[in-house]
Order: C-alpha cells, then sequence, then structure tokens
C-alpha cells in the first residue's frame, strides 16, 4: 500500500523533529512519561493542522504548542492533583446489609400481590419448583402458572416501581 502525502508528513514531522522536541520537553517536565505524551499530542496537532501549510516555521511551532500544552496540563494538575498510594484501597466487606433491604423491598412487594400471583411467585422462584411441580402442588394447570408468571411478574414490578425501588 503506497504511503499517502499524510503519512509522509507524519513521518518526516516525527523524523526531523521528534526527538529535540522529547528533549525539549523532558526538560519542562522531568517525567519521561509525561513528555512522551506531550510529544505524541503535539504530533497529532501537527498532523491535522500542518503549521507549514501557514507558512509558519515548524520547529518554533511545534515547541510552542508543547509548552502551551505543558503549561495546561500542569495548571490542570494543580487543581486537580493525582493522588497515589503505595497499595490499592481495601475492598469494603460485605455485611449483608444490602441483601437484607433488598429481600426486605421485596418481600414487601410480595404482599402487595394477589394471593394466587404470590403463590406462583413462591412456588416458582422462592421453592425453585419448575413449572410442571407447581402445577401440580397449587391444583391447576402448567398453563395458568405460566400465565400467572407473566402476570404475577408484572404486578411485581409494578408494585417495586411503586415503592420507588425500580
Amino acid at each position: 500500500m503506497p504511503a499517502s502525502a499524510d503519512d509522509e508528513l507524519l513521518r518526516s514531522l516525527y523524523d526531523e523533529h521528534a526527538g529535540p522536541l522529547y528533549g525539549y520537553v523532558l526538560s519542562l517536565t522531568g517525567d519521561r512519561g509525561w513528555a512522551q505524551d506531550i510529544v505524541q499530542e503535539v504530533l497529532l496537532r501537527a498532523w491535522q493542522h500542518p503549521p507549514a501549510a501557514d507558512g509558519r516555521p515548524v520547529r518554533g511551532w511545534l515547541y510552542t504548542v508543547a509548552r502551551h500544552l505543558v503549561i495546561d496540563q500542569w495548571r490542570a494538575r494543580k487543581v486537580r492533583p493525582e493522588v497515589s498510594f503505595a497499595e490499592p484501597p481495601e475492598r469494603g466487606v460485605a455485611d449483608g446489609t444490602d441483601e437484607a433491604m433488598q429481600s426486605w423491598l421485596v418481600a414487601e412487594a410480595l404482599q402487595r400481590l394477589s394471593p394466587a400471583h404470590r403463590e406462583v411467585l413462591v412456588e416458582c422462584y422462592y421453592q425453585g419448583r419448575s413449572v410442571p411441580d407447581a402445577a401440580q402442588r397449587i391444583g391447576v394447570p402448567a398453563g395458568t402458572v405460566k400465565s400467572r408468571l407473566h402476570y404475577a411478574l408484572r404486578a411485581l414490578r409494578l408494585a417495586l416501581q411503586e415503592m420507588g425501588v425500580v
């Protein structure tokens, strides 16, 4: 695949200016990673908006953009400093409060359902019974259990929405 004019421009900018620009930015920042990021950003901007197209000297433009980026990032870091720790923070210990609260909310929502809907939800979801087993236990056809489950879940969702949970 032949190189396009944009590719050639970026390659020539990098070959000619990346080394000296990196040294300049490193002298400003004192941080190799930060300097590499700045050089990459400057070359990207030069590729997007070629300074030579405006008749400006390329190297001076690159250095000016780099200095402005360093200043902008330095100011941003000063306002919102990075906080680093030697070790990651401890994870919270699950004490079961969330599960207990969720269980309490679902139990309250279940009380708002009709007895038939509550019964089918308890049999299928809490007792873990299949539709045929729940149908046999309740004493209704399997199709009735399926339709009751459908409408019971809709009613449960509505009850939870009314409670402000969902």
